[in-house]
């Protein structure tokens, strides 16, 4: 693992992700579990299972794409709480 990959001493990078109807969750490489509301993610939300399953890891491995729903998502931004920005088109409150 090279240094790049560390952030504070932890590993922050994607090790894999599951979507289900009521959470988003990563697992990082070093080991923590990140689970937060699917209602934070509009896209995710409207998105089919399939769709859902369908991600890649993006910008070596600090962020998870979907392809069909063109949404994007850091493991920093989740690690800080961040929801989708308010005022994009798919922000809806919760």
């Amino acid at each position: 693992m090279s240094s790049s990959a560390l952030v504070g001493g932890t590993d922050i990078r994607v090790r894999d992700v599951t979507v289900s109807d009521d959470e988003l969750i990563v697992a990082l490489m070093d080991g923590r579990t990140i689970a937060v509301p699917l209602a934070w993610y509009p896209r995710l939300v409207d998105a089919t299972p399939a769709q859902r399953a369908h991600w890649e890891m993006a910008g070596a491995g600090y962020g998870i794409h979907w392809p069909e729903l063109d949404e994007d998502i850091s493991t920093e931004g989740l690690l800080a709480g961040a929801r989708a920005p308010r005022g994009s088109a798919t922000w809806r409150s919760s």
